[in-house]
């Protein structure tokens, strides 16, 4: 692979092709489109943490003037969920309610005020059962069952898994630490609400939803509804942020496609944002600990992890959060010895589901820390331990996970650089320091969340006559340019300006199947597909050209629009003229691309889990100041280098960084997703649930460093979502550079660091 002035298209800053239409309001969100006759349509939801229904009156909402039809979970009695070992959920609850906030019954009317009236018209009568809030009561709790499909207590499911010699680790280390951490929930705080409009018409369900995962959305209203799959057209919009908080079927598409289905008319429900925090399937609490032995040196020698997860009411993708939370522990490390046991119990609090970077943002978080306390104790530099650990490229996890490119020693080199570690470390006045962490995560999952043998993603190209080129995919654009970068992998393959590229994206019947936005598997994964398709059709339009004019096929190529003769300046005709001259031969310049991972998983129970085709690398360092008379915090910047392969849109992926680390900030001060005693939301609202503004953010510094990944198109992988995991130690690590104090729990609030400062006082 060359260097970025080989190309034409890839690898300059370009802006989105949907960046015009959202910045002039012009973009067309799900809640935005208008179609005649559309009825409002809302849920009522358990106003108790846990009970049994008894009775549900719906004759009441159904008698109110302007309700068209109101449906509970009678009307589609069957489960379903994202992962097949967790298929726990009902469109709307059929035997009893396991949270406040869970969907009891949906009525559509013709406005918004007789639908709300008709929801207090709903008659339903509750026996209230005993709640668990707490991880550790559900861990030993058999009295009560949230989800009755479990076998031990409330737990969904247990891991254990050790690689290599544990003992013999342990054994030959110098010095062993152990350390507990507990990370809690977080939202994903996405600026546009979920929103879905339902049509039902001769036969045919269409659906518009602000998703990530469009295939799988269709293929679960197929199995709930009993509807053919070639009957549900389902259609992602314009969509303002996921960040995985729509990256699996929801009870609100559901709702809407029943009531549409039974009103025979559309039906559109949008939830309120209080709406949004109490359905949750956001990030996970998590309690971990870490037992880690080293030699004097800092190089490891074992780490044994635990973790137990607090997973709300239902699966959603849990099982995949806690394998992840240690398969992707070790690495950007050499680990010879690893074990992990984790556990997810079922609570009756909201599901928590996929948020960006699942899995990993909070073991990175502890173990970084974990890392920099080893480093004090031993009198060693932080940045030494890690890049004395740093893994290689081309090389076997202990869990096998195989390591393709990698530039993790390039990206601690580069913040170390940025940031003037060797000056400032320990050297600053009190109350100002500065801190370092690194990162490592999937580009894509190597295996599809249900079994197939099928192409992950697939893309098809077609040429028009006028030398159009329009670009089919699956995959979803949900503020990550990937329709940009479709179009710019597109228009280099083919020889083509961009300008000339369509891309036709997320629509189940238009285009053929992607298995969505998740696990940062869009750019390798679509990207692949797509520049197969593109590379096809230039290989037949050279093959007919070189026939059509007599000339050999290997002295021909097509480059800014235009055919050329190696060597030739002037060009033999436009690429339109081509296309004509190809189609008129008989040639059909259409392709299909499709990209499946090869075969990685591992040779052990619980091993296609977070095998991946490549993976990201990062480092942050993060500088701080701390105001110990108030215990206020300031991150007043953040360096952040990342391994991303080869940067296809280095404007984009620059942006997907420093949304990572804002993110990964305020995760780290801010965020609390918090219940009161009873299990209902602490404040369901942007005024109570603090996200980062513009007032609060940091500087973000981001170097984006190439490796140029063998197997992705170009050489690209993720940005987007490796790119939080440090964020949250390094800011840790600063803390204590600047006031000698650690913390193990997230969020840190003023007053958590007032009590360390004056606990560390107080301490002989």
């Amino acid at each position: 692979m060359g260097e970025k002035n080989e190309y034409r298209c890839i690898g300059r800053n370009t802006p989105r092709t949907d960046g015009l239409a959202k910045v002039t309001g012009s973009a067309l969100f799900s809640a935005d489109i208008q179609v005649s006759r559309c009825l409002t349509g809302k849920i009522l939801r358990s106003p108790h943490a846990h009970a049994r229904i008894l009775s549900i009156d719906t004759k009441k909402a159904e008698a109110l003037p302007g309700v068209k039809a109101v449906v509970t979970g009678a009307d589609a009695p069957v489960r379903y969920g994202i992962l097949p070992v967790s298929q726990d959920e009902y469109p709307l609850a059929v035997d009893k309610v396991r949270f406040i906030g869970d969907e009891v019954a949906a009525v559509a009317a013709i406005d918004e005020a007789t639908a709300l009236q008709a929801l207090d018209l709903i008659d339903v009568r509750y026996e209230v059962l005993p709640a668990i809030l707490d991880p550790r009561e559900a861990l030993v709790r058999d009295d009560v069952k949230i989800q009755e499909r479990t076998q031990e207590a409330n737990i969904e499911r247990r891991i254990h898994l050790v690689f290599g010699d544990m003992e013999k680790g342990f054994a030959e280390a110098d010095y062993i630490r152990e350390d507990r951490f507990f990370k809690d929930a977080a939202s994903h705080a996405f600026l546009e609400p979920h929103s879905a409009l339902a049509q039902f018409s001769d036969g045919k369900l269409t659906l518009r939803t602000s998703t990530q995962v469009p295939h799988y959305v269709q293929r679960a209203l197929s199995k709930v509804l009993g509807i053919p799959a070639d009957k549900i057209r389902v259609i992602k919009p314009v969509l303002g942020g996921g960040f995985g908080g729509k990256g699996e079927p929801l009870p609100l598409e559901f709702a809407a496609s029943l009531l549409a289905i039974k009103s025979g008319l559309p039906v559109r429900i949008t939830h309120s944002r209080e709406e949004v925090f109490l359905t949750h399937r956001g990030r996970h609490p998590v309690e971990m600990t870490l037992k880690t032995g080293v030699k004097k040196d800092g190089t490891i020698t074992a780490v044994q992890f635990n973790s137990l997860l607090d997973g709300g009411a239902y699966g959603s993708y849990g099982v995949v959060t806690m394998i992840y939370s240690g398969q992707l522990l070790t690495a950007p490390y050499r680990v010879p010895a690893f074990s992990f046991d984790s556990a997810r119990v079922f609570t009756n609090k909201p599901p928590c589901g996929a948020q960006r970077g699942h899995g990993g943002v909070q073991p990175r978080f502890a173990f970084e820390v974990h890392l920099d306390r080893i480093a004090a104790d031993l009198g060693l530099d932080p940045l030494e331990v890690r890049y004395r650990n740093a893994i290689d490229p081309n090389t076997v996890t202990v869990n096998e996970l195989r390591i393709t490119s990698c530039a993790f020693k390039e990206c601690l080199d580069k913040v170390a650089e940025t940031v003037d570690w060797k000056e400032k470390r320990g050297k600053l006045p009190y109350g100002k320091g500065i801190g370092l962490a690194g990162g490592f995560y999937v580009t894509g999952a190597a295996y599809p969340i249900y079994a197939n043998p099928m192409p992950h993603s697939q893309a098809q190209i077609r040429v028009d006559r006028d030398g159009g080129v329009t670009v089919f995919s699956g995959a979803s654009d949900i503020g990550q340019g990937s329709d940009t970068l479709l179009m710019m992998i597109t228009a280099e393959a083919l020889g083509v300006p961009e300008q000339s590229v369509r891309v036709v994206s997320a629509d189940t019947e238009t285009t053929p199947v992607d298995l969505g936005s998740y696990s940062s598997r869009v750019t390798f994964m679509a990207g692949n597909a797509c520049r197969q398709a593109a590379l096809e059709i230039r290989d037949h339009l050279l093959a007919a050209c070189a026939a059509q004019l007599a000339r050999n096929q290997k002295t021909l190529t097509i480059t800014g629009g235009y055919l050329f003769e190696h060597g030739k300046e002037e060009p033999l005709m436009t690429f339109a003229e081509a296309a004509v001259l190809a189609e008129a031969a008989g040639v059909a310049l259409c392709a299909m691309g499709s990209y499946r991972p090869p075969e990685l998983a591992g040779s052990y129970k619980f091993g296609g889990v977070g095998p991946s085709p490549a993976y990201s690398f990062g480092a942050q360092t993060a500088e701080v100041e701390v105001d110990t008379e108030t215990g206020e915090i300031r991150v007043t910047k953040i360096h952040c280098a990342h391994d991303l392969g080869f940067a296809l849109n280095p404007l984009t992926a620059s942006g997907q960084a420093e949304g990572a680390v804002v993110m990964g900030f305020g995760e780290t001060l801010l965020e609390h997703h918090a219940f009161l005693p009873g299990g209902r939301h602490s404040g369901p609202n942007f005024l109570d649930y603090k996200v980062p503004t513009f007032l609060d953010v940091p500087e973000v510094d981001v170097t984006l460093v190439e490796s140029v990944d063998p197997c992705g198109p170009y050489g690209a992988k993720e940005i987007g979502e490796g790119s939080l995991h440090p964020s949250l130690p390094a800011i840790v690590n600063a803390i204590y550079d600047a006031i000698g104090c650690w913390f193990h729990e997230l969020p840190l609030t003023p007053e958590k660091v007032l009590a360390a400062i004056a606990k560390k006082k107080e301490a002989p």
